[in-house]
Order: structure tokens, then C-alpha cells, then sequence
């Protein structure tokens, strides 16, 4: 360090000893206000915005400097320091804590031992099990019961637990549901085992981006049966993993039923599944029912088995969309037996690929009982295939296409009348809290799909875990070209977004969010609504959270729009609850005729008019001088 450095550093250190107080009194209390160090990043923000903001427009509102780095002059310049040393990773844990960070914690270890007893682990959270439960004989069974339920991240590994047991069964009820975010990994679990069970029964429901990995799971074992009941369901935006599970396994049963059930854009890749494994006995039931646009793979799938059953019924029933892919499925299997029974029954059009399906198989036998449409057959084996009742269908039921729109989430702008009754969204924010770096350390991160492995490296993520998907999917949302007319950019600091917003508006303007949440997944009032620039059309800078490490906002800017602050109300006693802020898009012409607004409200792109509400931490930059 520099002698002018260590000079800076030991003022910054007076400083914050002494805190600097601000001349005046508190007119409420007559009593000094807290004092205020001007060198951290908050007090740097204020500044900010008094010199790129009109002073009459506004001030800094306590919401948005809610958002402001807490971290204290030292702390700023230290993390500078090491930012700029390529060093943040030694004190990831101290910067984590410091900034409000979003960072996975390290995993407690669970003694690796052998125990002589069955455990109920009730109530339990982020754990790690390697070699729990290895060689166990019989016994009741492990029962993993409201375990991680309702937590904000819920890591937990299973790393070699089971491995050779024999009769021992483990049991996962509503394991880490509705969790925020959620990463489980089970490597060899119960590999080499003999008879007992695994049951995983409402595991990962309701979680928010589920990451599932089952590695080598139960592989080389003997009459064990694994059953996954309502896994998954009404989950949003995951993955989950099956790689060379159950491989060279022997007469074991698999039930997937209800999987997925309900979930929004749920990703599941089977690799390796089943592969050589003898008597292998699988059901999927009601897998994917209901789902948005589910995914999923199957690659090498029962490859090289002997005397297979596999039964995919109701299989994707009722979903929108979706795409499945069978890529060397049951290949060079023999005396396999393959049901699909109403696989497919989508309501909107999916995709399904089949490519060396059954090829090199021996003594297979395939039936497809009321398959849905639009199915690709490449080199799909030609002896002992079965075609009954076919369909071209795309609903079994029947089903509207707006269940996967929340009532109440878009409207028409002629809602926003006094004394009118309305669903209100779940506008709830449900990312983890975190806050905004300050732009000296932002600008010293890297931040783009080329430097993806040094960001992982910042932030201690392993490849292909929870958190390095997270980090890749936000780079590539901004990266993405903007849309039609649409100037986008992703922010990390908040003087990054007051550059952006006054860039696309000016310097006269001001920044607005609904003040809470009360009235959320309920029905509201409409009570005084005030039209911003007089109700006329205008222009906006919306900006929309995206989970990252720190506080990410991907703002763009919104021409051809109105805004309305409206007070909301309870119904029954007609008492305010809530000051809403809701944007009305006057242009839809540019909007895909799949986007949600038009499977609720109809017509289509450029036909109406599409509003929402600003929900929860989301924001929107109006003008507020013309």
C-alpha cells in the first residue's frame, strides 16, 4: 500500500470514528440527527443524485435508498482494493455479510459415521450427508420430514448415503418446500444397496428455481425401489438432473407420479438411466401434468437393459406447450416393453423427438395409446411398434389456455375507475434480499458470457450448481437484443440506473413503486387514481429485478405508455390498504402473440392496450417535468 493510500485509509478510519454529524436539529425530537458519514456508498448516492437530478423534481426516496450498498467507508474501500487485485474471492464470506450479498453458505457436515439407529430429522436445514447411513442394515428408516421447508436458499448434499446398505429405507416428506432457492445433490445414494426404499413424497414443492442433481443414484443396486410422488409440483423455473441413475441396477421399481405437476418452465434431463440394468421397472404418472412449457430428455435412457417396463401415462396431460426429446432411448435394450397411454395431450402444440428410439433393440415392444401431436421420428426402430388411436388432439380436457396467467396479473386500463372490484396479483418479492454494490467496486467485476468462469470463481460457485446457473441465465437475459423498439440495460449499481434513467427521460423525473404489498392474491378497490403527466401518454423506465449475487435490475425503457398511482382498498370496509402504481401499454404490436397478456385478455399483438401492476421492489422512472 502506497503512502497516500494508507494517509486516505487512516482519514476514512477518523472519519468513521468520529461520524460526522450534519448541522441542525431533528424538528421532531429537537435532537441531533444520527450522524452520517459522508464517504460511505449511501451518502456518495445522495450526492449522485443531486448532481444528475433536477433538484426540483425530487429527492432520493427512502425506498430507493433502501437499496444503497450498507457497507461503511472502510469496508467500501477495502472491497475496492481487492476488487481491483482480482482478490474479492479470499474474503467472499466477510463480503458477503458486508454488502447484503446473495452468496450460498458452506454446508454443515453431518458426522460421517456409521450410525446404529434410524433418525427422524424434523425440521432440519442445510446439511451435509456423505457417508450417512453407508452399510446400514434394515431398520425402520431415515425420515427427512419439513426439512429446509419455507427457507430462503436450502442447500443440501447426500453424498454416498445408503452406499451398500441392505433393507434400509429412507423416506423425504415435503422436503425443502416452497423454499426461494433450492440446490440438492445426491451422489451415489444408495449405490450397491440391497432391498429397502427411497420415498421422496412433496419434495421441492412450491420452490422457486428447484436444481436437483441425482448422480449415480442407487446404481448396481438389488431390488430397491425408488418412488417420487408430487416432486416438484408448482415449482418455477429449475432443473433437475438424473445421471446414470439406477444404472446396472437389478429388478428396481421407479414410480414418478405427479412429477412436476403444476410447475412453470421445470427442465428434467434422465441420462444414462436405467442403463443395462436388469428387470427395471418404470411408471410415469401424471409426470408434467398441468405444466408451462416443461422440459425434458431423455438420452441413453434403459440403453442396454434386459426385460425393461417402462409406462409414461398421462404423461405432459394438459400442459402448455412443452418439448420432450428421446434420444437413444432403450437402445439395444431386449424384451423391453414401452407404453405411452395419452402421452402428450397438451393444451397448446409441443414438441416430441425421438431419435434412435429402440434402435438395436431386440424383442421390444412399444404402444402408443392416444399420443398428441406434432411428434419427429428419426431411425426410430420399425419391428413390434404399436399405433392405437392416435390423435391429433391438443386438450384432454378441454382447458383454457389463460390458467397459466394469475388473475389479475394484466387488465385493461378501463379497471382503473374508482369503486371498481379487481383481483390483485401475488406481486410479492420473493428473491432473496440483497442490495446494489457501489459502482467503484461494479466497475472493477467482470460481467458477460465470455468471463462467466471468473465470476464463478468470485463468487465460489461450482460449475453447474444452483448459483452458476443463476449467474449464466442473468448474463444471457442481458446480453439478449432488445426487442422492437426497446433500449435495455442491466444495472449492478444505483448510479448505473439514475445514468440510464435520466439518459432515456432527462434530468426532470422521479422514480415510483407500489408502497406494499397488502392486498396481494386478494381482491381490492380501485380508490383515487391519479394519472401521471395528466393521465396523457408518456414515456417510462421500468426496471425489473433479476436474481444475481448482488442487486441486478434490468431496466428499459418503455415509450408509448401510461402511468397511474392509484390508492387501493379493502372492499369490505373500503379503508386504504395500499398506493399502487400501475403502467398501461398504449403499443402491443411488437409483443409475441404467446405472451401471457393475450392468453388472458385476448385479441392479440397491437389490438389493446395491456396494464399491470409495479409489483414488489420493482420499479418505474417517470417524467415529472415536460
Amino acid at each position: 500500500m502506497s503512502t497516500k493510500q494508507a494517509l486516505f485509509l487512516g482519514f476514512v478510519c477518523l472519519l468513521s470514528s468520529s461520524q460526522l454529524h450534519p448541522t441542525g436539529a431533528d424538528q421532531n425530537t429537537g435532537e441531533s440527527p444520527a450522524p452520517v458519514n459522508p464517504f460511505t456508498p449511501k451518502a456518495s448516492l445522495v450526492r449522485y443524485w443531486d448532481k444528475r437530478i433536477d433538484g426540483d423534481s425530487t429527492k432520493p426516496t427512502p425506498f430507493f435508498l433502501s437499496k444503497a450498498s450498507p457497507l461503511s467507508a472502510v469496508d467500501s474501500t477495502r472491497f475496492v482494493s481487492l476488487a481491483s487485485r482480482h482478490a474479492l474471492h479470499t474474503r467472499l464470506r466477510d463480503f458477503c455479510t458486508a454488502a447484503v450479498l446473495f452468496c450460498f453458505p458452506e454446508l454443515a457436515n453431518f458426522p460421517a459415521k456409521q450410525h446404529d439407529g434410524d433418525v427422524n430429522f424434523s425440521v432440519y436445514t442445510n446439511k451435509n450427508f456423505t457417508n450417512y447411513g453407508s452399510n446400514r442394515l434394515a431398520g425402520a428408516g431415515d425420515e427427512f420430514k419439513n426439512y429446509s421447508t419455507g427457507d430462503n436458499i436450502a442447500i443440501d448434499s447426500f453424498r454416498r448415503y445408503s452406499r451398500d446398505s441392505a433393507g434400509h429405507s429412507d423416506g423425504f416428506s415435503t422436503y425443502a418446500d416452497d423454499a426461494n432457492v433450492a440446490d440438492q445433490s445426491f451422489n451415489t445414494y444408495g449405490a450397491g444397496s440391497t432391498g429397502g426404499s427411497g420415498d421422496f413424497t412433496a419434495y421441492l414443492a412450491g420452490v422457486n428455481g428447484p436444481n436437483g442433481r441425482f448422480t449415480s443414484y442407487s446404481d448396481d443396486a438389488n431390488g430397491r425401489s425408488q418412488s417420487f410422488t408430487s416432486y416438484s409440483s408448482d415449482a418455477n423455473a429449475g432443473v433437475q438432473a438424473f445421471t446414470s441413475y439406477s444404472k446396472n441396477g437389478n429388478g428396481a421399481p421407479n414410480e414418478f407420479s405427479g412429477y412436476g405437476t403444476g410447475s412453470n418452465v421445470v427442465q428434467s434431463d434422465f441420462s444414462g438411466y436405467g442403463q443395462t440394468a436388469n428387470g427395471e421397472n418404470d411408471t410415469f404418472t401424471s409426470y408434467g401434468t398441468d405444466g408451462n412449457i416443461p422440459v425434458n430428455n431423455f438420452r441413453s435412457y434403459g440403453d442396454g437393459g434386459n426385460g425393461g417396463v417402462y409406462g409414461f401415462k398421462s404423461y405432459r396431460d394438459d400442459s402448455n406447450i412443452g418439448a420432450d426429446s428421446f434420444s437413444s432411448y432403450a437402445k439395444n435394450s431386449d424384451n423391453a416393453k414401452i407404453d405411452f397411454e395419452n402421452y402428450a395431450k397438451s393444451v397448446n402444440l409441443g414438441s416430441d423427438n425421438f431419435t434412435s428410439y429402440g434402435h438395436g433393440a431386440q424383442n421390444q415392444e412399444t404402444g402408443f395409446k392416444s399420443y398428441g401431436p406434432n411428434p419427429n421420428f428419426k431411425e426410430y426402430t420399425k419391428n413390434d411398434v404399436v399405433f392405437s388411436r392416435y390423435t391429433n388432439s391438443t386438450s384432454a380436457s378441454g382447458k383454457t389456455v389463460n390458467k397459466w396467467v394469475e388473475p389479475g396479473k394484466f387488465f385493461r386500463e378501463a379497471m382503473l375507475r374508482e369503486g371498481t372490484l379487481m383481483q390483485m396479483p401475488d406481486i410479492r418479492d420473493k428473491m432473496p434480499r440483497r442490495t446494489f454494490l457501489p459502482r467503484a467496486i461494479t466497475a472493477k467485476l467482470p460481467f458477460s458470457s465470455s468471463t462467466t468462469r471468473e465470476i464463478l470463481r468470485i463468487f465460489s460457485a461450482a460449475e453447474n450448481s444452483s448459483i452458476s446457473r443463476i449467474i449464466s441465465y442473468a448474463v444471457a437475459e442481458c446480453e439478449r437484443p432488445p426487442s422492437r423498439g426497446e433500449v435495455k440495460r442491466c444495472v449492478g449499481s444505483a448510479e448505473d440506473m439514475i445514468d440510464f434513467a435520466t439518459s432515456m427521460l432527462g434530468r426532470h423525473v422521479a422514480v415510483r413503486t407500489t408502497e406494499s404489498v397488502a392486498g396481494s392474491k386478494g381482491t381490492i378497490e380501485i380508490g383515487k387514481v391519479n394519472g401521471i403527466n395528466g393521465g396523457k401518454v408518456t414515456r417510462s423506465v421500468s426496471c425489473h429485478q433479476t436474481l444475481y449475487p448482488y442487486l441486478l435490475y434490468y431496466c428499459h425503457s418503455v415509450p408509448r405508455v401510461r402511468v397511474y398511482e392509484v390508492d387501493l382498498l379493502d372492499p369490505k370496509s373500503r379503508v386504504k390498504i395500499n398506493h399502487g402504481v400501475a403502467i398501461c401499454h398504449v403499443d402491443t404490436s411488437a409483443w409475441s402473440p404467446g405472451h401471457g397478456a393475450f392468453l388472458a385478455l385476448g385479441p392479440g399483438p397491437g389490438r389493446i392496450e395491456v396494464c399491470h401492476w409495479i409489483f414488489e421492489n420493482d420499479m418505474t422512472w417517470i417524467i415529472t417535468k415536460v
